[in-house]
Formats: structure tokens, C-alpha cells, sequence
């Protein structure tokens, strides 16, 4: 299936809020990587960190109220004994809301109860049926099917949930079907597995099966890091549509829109679900309900923020990790290095624009 890139504009998206600050513990992320949807509004994230400040390297638990954020808990910690990570990535959840993290470290997968709980790890380095070299993103199948981007081998593998091969797909290369340190990967509603082809900048579909569909998007920016590293959080980067620098993310919403976490290029890419440009998301944030609650806390800050005249900072993405949307159609972008979150809604009805 060809790629085709022509605009049309019979969605909308409006920006709802900001959730999270940054923090190493307690109310705020530190290099949110990922994170998984549970019900009633609840958030798993995964939390990188730095390996300076590796306290900061934990799963978050919070709810994403219509106004904002709400703390629920914390758990793991960095570290290579059971229940630790030391490289945490991604994370998935199963109907029971089990949670599933991914460790490229230790090249394992760590599994906890809802409440963070430890229940078991499995996962052995290598490049064998079923071995694992960096594993990187996850997703979960309607029958149970758990998906693991295999990166360092370039592959995707199926396990159970118990962690027994199934099969698996790809391979090192350029052309179709074939992967080059993929990054991401996300689930339509009929099944289909769409992967963030990291090195090749493009995200290809699959069928549950591994049986190559299409791909989607092209280089762009030369494949280097020009744009984040010149540009990233100070302002909007000026990048031609379609065009991908390192995707990190990809989701599908139950439209069958594609969302892109299009990682080096500091913005979200929406396609239909045939490849066409929709719109994109650079960013429009301003401070969070638990960013407003620690400033008020702070004489000294409110000064310092009184005194800023240029908010683009604040506002615009600086390297997405990760997308996701809800069952209320929010979109929600991992704003992974100013450790947060921001909010979209896609629209059912017409909106003025």
C-alpha cells in the first residue's frame, strides 16, 4: 500500500490541560517513557529518570480527571533484584489490570498487581526464539496476545502473559516488513500491529499474524537530531508533514487514526488510517494544577515566573516518547523531557476553527 500525504481537515482537536511537573518522587514525573491505560481514568507511567538521580526511576499511578490530575501512588525502584528495573521503557495492562513493564537493561519483563504489587519477571538476553535484546514497547492483544518490540534484534515477538513464545515478526533492513531499532508499537481494534520503525523514521502496519500491510512516512530533517537538539523546548520546529525524525509512539484511536509520537521532530503527527496527514500537536501548555499548587507554594518562584516575557518554553513539546487515547477520545502526549503530560480532545461534533 502506497503512502500518500495530502491534508484534510474534517477533524479537530482542541487543547483540554496539562497534568504532572517534574518531580523525583511524590506529584510529578522525571522522563515519563511511557505509560498504560487502566479504567476509570487511571494512568500508569513509566519513569526514566537520570542515572544520577535514580530515585526518579519509578512507576507513577494517577487519575486523569476533566480538570486535571489526581495523585493515587507510586511503585518499583532502580535496581536489578526482583520487581527492580534498571532501564524502564514501556508499560502495558492486562484485563485484569496486571502491569507490564519492560526493562532494555536487564532485558526482562517485570509484572505487577494493580496496586504494584511484585508477581513475577521473565525475559533472557539474547537473539533466539523467544531471548530478548533491549526490548522496548509493549501491547496487549484482546485474546491476550502480549507484543514485545524486540529492538536490538530487530523483530516483534508474541508471548503469552506467562511469557511463552509464540512466534514472531521482522527483520533487520529497510524494505517492507523488514525493522531498523524499532521503538513503539500500538494495536488497532481489529488487531492490527503498527510499529514505530525507529532508525528508518516511519511507522509500518502489520496483522496480527506479522504479515506486512503499509507503511507510513518518510525521513525527515536529514535523520539527525538538528531539530531537538537546536530547537527542542525553546521553540516550534518548521518540519514538512508526513516527514518522521526517530518515532518513539504510536497509537491508534477507534476511528483508526494513527497517532504518531514523532520524537526528534518535537511534535505528534495524526494520519488517517490509510497514511494521510491530519494535523499535528507542537504544543500548548501552560502550568499544571499540581505546577500551580507548587508555585503558589513559593514566593520566590511567583516572582520568577512574573518576570518571564516569552512562554514558548513552556509551551511546545520537546521529544514526545509516547501517545495515547482514551476511551473519551482525550489524546495524550508524553511530553517526555519536560516531564508531563498534555491533554487534547478529538471532537465529534464540528468545531469552529
Amino acid at each position: 500500500m502506497a503512502s500518500v500525504f495530502l491534508g484534510i481537515n474534517d477533524r479537530t482537536f482542541t487543547f483540554m490541560f496539562v497534568a504532572g511537573r517534574s518531580e523525583f518522587q511524590g506529584t510529578g514525573f522525571r522522563n515519563p517513557m511511557d505509560m498504560a491505560l487502566a479504567p476509570d481514568d487511571v494512568i500508569y507511567v513509566v519513569n526514566r529518570s537520570y542515572e544520577s538521580r535514580s530515585d526518579g526511576t519509578r512507576i507513577n499511578v494517577f487519575r486523569l480527571g476533566d480538570e486535571g490530575e489526581e495523585y493515587i501512588t507510586e511503585f518499583g525502584s532502580y535496581g536489578e533484584e526482583k520487581g527492580q528495573f534498571i532501564w524502564p521503557i514501556s508499560i502495558a495492562v492486562d484485563s485484569d489490570v496486571n502491569v507490564y513493564v519492560a526493562d532494555e537493561w536487564l532485558n526482562r519483563i517485570n509484572v505487577y498487581d494493580r496496586d504494584g504489587e511484585f508477581l513475577r519477571d521473565w525475559g533472557i538476553h539474547g537473539a533466539g526464539d523467544g531471548e530478548l535484546n533491549r526490548p522496548s514497547g509493549l501491547a496487549i492483544g484482546q485474546d491476550g496476545t502480549m507484543f514485545v518490540v524486540d529492538s536490538l534484534n530487530h523483530r516483534v515477538q508474541r508471548f503469552t502473559l506467562n511469557g511463552e513464545y509464540l512466534g514472531q515478526f521482522g527483520s533487520f533492513g529497510s524494505g517492507p516488513g523488514q525493522l531498523n531499532t524499532p521503538w513503539g508499537i500500538g494495536l488497532d481494534k481489529d488487531g492490527n500491529v503498527f510499529v514505530a520503525d525507529w532508525r528508518n523514521d516511519r511507522i509500518q502496519q502489520f496483522t496480527a499474524q506479522g504479515e506486512w500491510q503499509a507503511s507510513f512516512g518518510q525521513p525527515g530533517t536529514g535523520g539527525d537530531a538538528s531539530i531537538v537538539q537546536k530547537m527542542g523546548g525553546i521553540k516550534l520546529s518548521n518540519v514538512p508533514v508526513g516527514q518522521f525524525n526517530r518515532p518513539a509512539g504510536v497509537c491508534v484511536d477507534q476511528d483508526g487514526d494513527i497517532y504518531v509520537a514523532d520524537w526528534l521532530n518535537n511534535r505528534v503527527q495524526v494520519l488517517t488510517p490509510d497514511g494521510r496527514f491530519i494535523s499535528e500537536f507542537t504544543g500548548d501548555a501552560g502550568l499544571s494544577k499540581w505546577g500551580v499548587d507548587k508555585i503558589r507554594s513559593n514566593p520566590d518562584m511567583i516572582r520568577q515566573r512574573n518576570g518571564v516575557r516569552d512562554f514558548t518554553p513552556e509551551r511546545v513539546l520537546w521529544a514526545p516518547c509516547a501517545v495515547k487515547v482514551d476511551g473519551k477520545g482525550r489524546v495524550i502526549i508524553a511530553d517526555t523531557t519536560r516531564h508531563r503530560f498534555q491533554v487534547y480532545q478529538k471532537n465529534t461534533e464540528p468545531v469552529l476553527i
